[in-house]
């Protein structure tokens, strides 16, 4: 592997990065207070962005393009393949890794429930940086699924953030 996968995600207390629907009011609605999560630090340090079809719909509901100046792959087998010209649609896995290998990507930003669970599960992730939000949604997107194997982390730190956030770090052992 070529590549240093990186996740950064936020969850409620409970474990999830969002309602039944999608819907990540919870966290849209006092996500400022918790001040500087390092969010556009970690932004300037990836290359590329890697997405399932559910995060894709969301983000194509903020108003705004998060990613300008990134590549942006989606993981989707549903998914049109030519529904957006700032995105290249993938199938499979493999496909994916194949690209990101052939293009040199550097370090990626996984993001969205379904691809942080296929690439833990696959062994691909490296980092995992996990904002806590002081709330319980009691249902949703689990942020973790099903695991084949027991994945080890280091845990590198955690820090507090205001509001009663807090931010944890860690290594993906394989």
């Amino acid at each position: 592997m070529t590549f240093h996968a990186a996740v950064f995600i936020a969850t409620s207390l409970d474990g999830y990065i969002a309602r039944p629907d999608g819907s990540i009011d919870w966290l849209t609605e006092r996500g400022e207070q918790a001040g500087d999560t390092g969010y556009d630090e970690f932004m300037a340090s990836i290359d590329t962005v890697v997405m399932g079809r559910k995060t894709f719909e969301k983000v194509l509901t903020f108003g705004f393009w998060p990613y300008e100046g990134k590549h942006v792959e989606v993981l989707s087998t549903t998914l049109d393949p030519d529904v957006d010209e700032r995105v290249i649609v993938h199938r499979t896995l493999d496909g994916l890794v194949e690209t990101l290998a052939d293009r040199g990507a550097q370090r990626i930003y996984a993001d969205g429930g379904a691809v942080i669970q296929t690439f833990l599960r696959a062994g691909l992730l490296n980092e995992l940086t996990i904002t806590t939000a002081p709330v319980l949604i009691g249902s949703g997107l689990p942020l973790f699924g099903a695991l084949d194997n027991d994945v080890t982390l280091v845990h590198n730190a955690t820090r507090t953030l205001k509001a009663g956030f807090v931010q944890s770090d860690y290594t993906v052992l394989r």
